[in-house]
């Protein structure tokens, strides 16, 4: 099976093209990024897949699905979308705290791993996953210190932008996952292959509200 991964939710563009059997990488590419995925992700795609003809040998899509950035998340669903319409191919949402964590459970040491997204004025989208990859809580927005009560007493392995936030919340020594901030490509790639295929097309997994004031008068808008 070939699988092309895309994940546009957080701090990166990234984009892989994945053969399952046996378990080989075509392609990996992946940008730091704050903006401007709308604009890197399709010739990223176009790079991995090798054109139009390439495109068509794909035989799954996956996406992440969030939570994160609000404007990247609706790129990275939109360009899969739009992809899996073109092509007839299947599209698998993954989300991006079970992205995270996922190679850190494959090393298969027995401990929970929790994952930490940076969700700005002092929140967390956070989950822990127990080591046979169940999420033990759901997923949700919570105060850091909140969520450094979730983690316990572990020691837990942390991912995710926000795990630094743990750790200076909390006196319990949990370890951070080095390298592990923004979604493994390929590894988003294996959690497509091996998930069934949904009834209904993936949906963003926002989490909370976006970070929208309204004004309450006119003179504010002027002001602004």
């Amino acid at each position: 099976m070939r699988v092309l991964a895309i994940d546009t939710a957080l701090a990166a563009c990234s984009v892989a093209l994945l053969e399952t059997q046996p378990d080989s990488v075509i392609a990996r590419l992946s940008l730091p990024m704050d903006r401007g995925h709308a604009e890197a992700i399709m010739p990223m795609i176009d790079q991995a897949v090798g054109g139009a003809a390439g495109l068509q040998r794909v035989d799954r899509i996956v996406v992440t699905t969030g939570p994160g950035s609000f404007t990247g998340i609706r790129v990275g669903l939109s360009a899969a979308r739009g992809l899996s319409l073109a092509t007839g191919k299947p599209l698998i949402g993954v989300t991006t705290l079970i992205a995270l964590v996922a190679p850190a459970l494959a090393t298969g040491d027995g401990r929970a791993v929790a994952a930490a997204i940076d969700a700005r004025h002092g929140r967390v989208f956070f989950q822990i996953f127990a080591p046979s990859g169940l999420g033990l809580v759901p997923a949700r927005v919570l105060t850091v210190r909140d969520a450094a009560r979730m983690a316990g007493d572990g020691p837990v392995r942390l991912v995710g932008s926000g795990a630094a936030q743990i750790i200076e919340a909390t006196e319990v020594r949990h370890e951070i996952v080095p390298d592990s901030f923004t979604p493994d490509p390929v590894w988003l790639a294996r959690l497509g292959a091996a998930a069934p295929i949904p009834e209904r097309v993936p949906r963003p997994v926002y989490l909370r509200p976006a970070d929208v004031t309204k004004p309450s008068s006119p003179l504010e808008v002027v002001r602004g």
